[in-house]
């Protein structure tokens, strides 16, 4: 995991002084949208990562596309580095700011601008809460179907810069598979339109090298994404289990059985009963591991569906199986696991939350062994996550007051980042790499890998302007990294733009 000690001393200042960055800036925005005294500049030192965090220079708050555009070239012209903010929610440092540089907030952009029932497709940019446009479109029948636990206050903008997903994306997919085409500003202020409005676009598939590049190749400033129809009922399996093992081969055999669940989440014993002191979901306190398997569609899809994913959950092995009988139920058992997170914030001072995807086959033995290295780094880590699509979020419990306990937070962190990997998955499944990750980035990737994620960002960004820092390591800092880490190899590294 990364410190902002380690920002990447390449990256030169800015080549003009504060004082002219004001000055132009304030030729571009109105007064209210730009600040740049200190008491105003620190609510935006962090995002949701906030064990680190770092004032910028300016922030920049413009209010239309045209102003995004204007502030771009203006830092392009005096080589000034940019962060691009949305709702501050994210969980990897992604936002945190560039102290010699400008923050740039998107929140002021905030507008629905169109809703089209009959194409199924909605207009936005990119300040619009996610949970916004599904409360927009349900009139016309329809939703947006990613549903980040954050959905009441991340925004869309966000979502497409992590890639998010939620808690329904093992059937309806990530941020990637719901938005049509987006608008995009490069860092010399070229307007891009990238995908359309078909079911497929020409050329190559840039619209997917956007989605989740972590802001590191322009300011999306609009969103065209697809609406679903709201199904026509949905109804969801509460199965508990005095076993952690007993209920990842349950999520594995339901997946086995043909099974595509719109949600399949599970919580261990630690997350249930965090849940249970903050909202009282309603979950058994007694269970190792609780799943929540929802389905939806129409009544009698739901009830097939129901009625084969109980019958692999009492072969599984379930203590208890409860379904929801109403609409009442069923979002009083999603507000828990929506809640976890917070849940586990009221018991513990900090935690880390983590992002990390494997085979769902592997899930038992990661699991085991997460709870192992509890004993090896001395704190407790609560497990709640997609287990449909094995994204894991494992939350490491500590006090950030104690130095000590924090380093340790850190280690377990990076180790399990690491046992993904190792059993053939990622470090990141939809929080993004920012600073938190960007060690391990040395350990998924090669050198050539890396290479070819630099040349891609010198296309977009030959100076390094935006997000400097995060997401992509430098070459040396991986030969750092790599002289004490058995999993970087010994391969030389070639010169490339260094960012």
């Amino acid at each position: 995991m990364g410190k902002p000690e380690h920002f990447p001393s390449e990256t030169a200042k800015p080549a003009i002084s504060k004082a002219e960055l004001v000055r132009r800036l304030s030729s571009v925005l109105p007064e209210a949208s730009l600040l740049h005294e200190e008491e105003d500049l620190r609510p935006f030192e962090c995002d949701g990562l906030t064990a680190y965090r770092k004032i910028p220079l300016v922030v920049a708050l413009p209010e239309n596309e045209r102003q995004v555009q204007a502030v771009l070239e203006v830092c392009h012209r005096g080589r000034v580095p940019v962060v691009f903010r949305g709702a501050g929610t994210g969980l990897s440092g992604g936002a945190l700011p560039y102290e010699h540089g400008v923050l740039l907030g998107l929140s002021k952009l905030k507008n629905i601008l169109d809703i089209d029932p009959l194409a199924r497709i909605a207009r936005v940019q990119p300040g619009v809460r996610n949970a916004a446009i599904s409360e927009a479109a349900s009139v016309h029948g329809l939703y947006y179907a990613p549903d980040p636990s954050s959905q009441i206050a991340c925004s869309i903008g966000g979502n497409v810069a992590e890639n998010s997903g939620g808690v329904h994306c093992l059937k309806y997919g990530l941020t990637v598979h719901n938005i049509m085409k987006v608008r995009f500003i490069t860092i010399d202020g070229e307007l891009l339109e990238i995908g359309g409005e078909g079911f497929d676009a020409p050329g190559y598939d840039l619209l997917a090298l956007v989605t989740g590049s972590e802001g590191l190749l322009g300011v999306v400033t609009e969103i065209t994404v697809k609406l679903l129809p709201s199904p026509v009922k949905a109804q969801v399996v509460l199965a508990a289990f005095d076993d952690i093992g007993k209920a990842a081969d349950a999520v594995a055999n339901i997946i086995g059985a043909g099974i595509v669940p719109a949600g399949l989440e599970m919580m261990d014993k630690k997350a249930t009963g965090a849940v249970e002191q903050f909202i009282g979901a309603g979950y058994p306190l007694d269970a190792e591991a609780t799943l929540l398997c929802e389905s939806d569609g129409t009544e009698e899809e739901v009830a097939d569906e129901i009625s084969r994913m109980t019958d692999v959950l009492n072969t599984a092995g379930a203590t208890e199986v409860r379904i929801s009988r109403n609409e009442a139920e069923r979002l009083k058992l999603w507000a828990g696991r929506k809640s976890a997170f917070p849940a586990v914030g009221r018991i513990q001072p900090d935690y880390f939350c983590l992002d990390g995807t494997i085979p769902r086959k592997q899930l038992s033995n990661v699991l085991k062994r997460i709870e192992e290295m509890e004993t090896t780094f001395n704190l407790q880590c609560a497990n709640v996550f997609h287990a449909g699509d094995g994204n894991l979020h494992p939350l490491v419990m500590f006090d950030a007051s104690d130095d000590d306990q924090l380093h340790r937070a850190e280690k377990y962190g990076a180790a399990i980042l690491e046992l993904c990997v190792e059993v053939g998955g990622t470090i990141t499944g939809e929080h993004g790499v920012g600073i938190e990750k960007i060690n391990q980035m040395c350990v998924q990737f090669q050198t050539r890998e890396l290479n070819t994620f630099h040349a891609i960002k010198f296309v977009f960004d030959e100076h390094g302007l935006l997000n400097p820092g995060k997401a992509v390591p430098t070459l040396q800092r991986c030969a750092e990294f790599g002289a004490m880490h058995v999993h970087v190899g010994e391969e030389k590294f070639p010169d490339l733009p260094r960012f």
